[in-house]
């Protein structure tokens, strides 16, 4: 028999930074919901994932790499895909990190950069760890709001940036509005933002946008600058890597990079993820492919919800941002007995919003019919 463990005061060894932060929300369990709504299919679009799948040439690089054993660790550097990225983009690859995902990048910047007590700004509503990561590091966050159409507040922005951040955290496309900022409004960002500051771009979206010849190229935007700056980029959207979590930044010189290298974990992207990415990259026609049918997609749900009454936040991306007129949670778990799975948005301001990133046309005329259906009838 197992000897009975005596409790343990660990929760007076937590920092304070650390017990006070919520918890990152990933959406419902599938499993969970499907048990609740006894039925075998169940519809996610909590996490903005890629419904078209990956390249066949990822299926292909993956089994490669596999075939190769997993025995050995991976190139701690990722050279390889540094250097497939830096040449797609044309910049040394000496100037290219990796992450485990791009949010490992907001991690590291955060680890690497901030002391207690300095100030960090960013957008609301804005996703979750650019506030999150700053506070571990017990900085402050200051977030901008969007106006009341979801659109840039430029006025909000200077006075924001005047108080002189040490770290600015702006999402173009925007999570979880989707709506994009134009090369005017980011000219404005820059100029206002202190040279002392570290600027952070983050385009985790930025491949759905691209198709707008409105939205403005960040990595172009700044490359030119004589500031410190970082670009931030996914394969887990566009891309459809989400499962293999890969990341990337693109930075404004290589000390910045060296400071990256030295917070993260030395093996932070497996091989077979490196791999994934390089073929995916090389993949143009599946990417553009994936963005056509994003778009068309888009556009006819965001149409059909405002057909039905309800305020759809304009989006470049592959999700939509959408106010219920009533409590985001009930509206979730309403879907979640149907078999749906979306995020309900809990910042304040925005608690009756719901975020769902679309799937086939098939699932989204379901996700569509049963939220209709839902608004219509709920009236708290």
């Amino acid at each position: 028999m197992n000897p009975i463990l005596a409790p343990v005061a660990s929760a007076s060894l937590i920092r304070g930074e650390v017990a006070g932060l919520p918890g990152y929300d990933p959406g419902a369990d599938p499993d969970e919901v499907a048990a609740l709504s006894g039925s075998g299919r169940v519809i996610k679009l909590s996490n903005n994932e890629n419904p078209y799948g990956t390249s066949p040439a990822v299926d292909e690089a993956v089994r490669a790499s596999l075939a190769g054993g997993v025995s050995r660790y991976p190139d701690p550097t990722g050279k390889r895909l540094a250097e497939a990225v830096g040449t797609s983009l044309n910049v040394p690859a000496e100037r290219v990190v990796l992450g485990n995902g791009s949010e490992n990048i907001l991690e590291l910047l955060c680890r690497a950069v901030l002391d207690p007590g300095d100030l960090v700004v960013t957008q609301a509503p804005g996703f979750s760890l650019h506030e999150t990561f700053p506070r571990v590091m017990g900085a402050r966050v200051r977030k901008v709001p969007v106006t009341a159409g979801f659109g840039f507040d430029a006025d909000a922005w200077r006075d924001a940036l005047a108080a002189g951040p040490k770290l600015v955290f702006l999402a173009n496309p925007c999570n979880p509005t989707g709506a994009t900022l134009t090369a005017g409004e980011l000219e404005r960002v820059v100029a206002a933002t202190p040279e002392s500051a570290l600027l952070v771009l983050d385009e985790a979206y930025g491949e759905f946008a691209r198709a707008d010849p409105e939205y403005p190229d960040g990595l172009k935007a700044l490359r030119a600058l004589d500031r410190p700056w970082i670009v931030l980029r996914t394969f887990s959207k566009a891309y459809g890597l989400a499962g293999f979590r890969v990341g990337y930044g693109i930075a404004s010189d290589t000390a910045l990079i060296q400071a990256l290298d030295r917070v993260r974990t030395p093996y932070n992207v497996n091989r077979p993820a490196q791999d994934a990415a390089v073929a995916a990259l090389g993949d143009r026609a599946h990417l553009a492919e994936t963005v056509r049918l994003t778009a068309l997609e888009i556009a006819r749900v965001t149409g059909r919800l405002r057909d039905a009454g309800l305020r759809v936040a304009p989006s470049a991306t592959n999700f939509l941002f959408i106010d219920t007129g009533r409590r985001s949670d009930r509206v979730a778990h309403e879907l979640h007995r149907a078999g749906i799975i979306v995020k309900a948005w809990r910042e304040p301001g925005y608690e009756t919003y719901i975020r769902a990133s679309l799937s086939t046309p098939e699932d989204n005329d379901i996700f569509v019919g049963c939220l209709t259906e839902i608004c219509a009838k709920d009236t708290t």
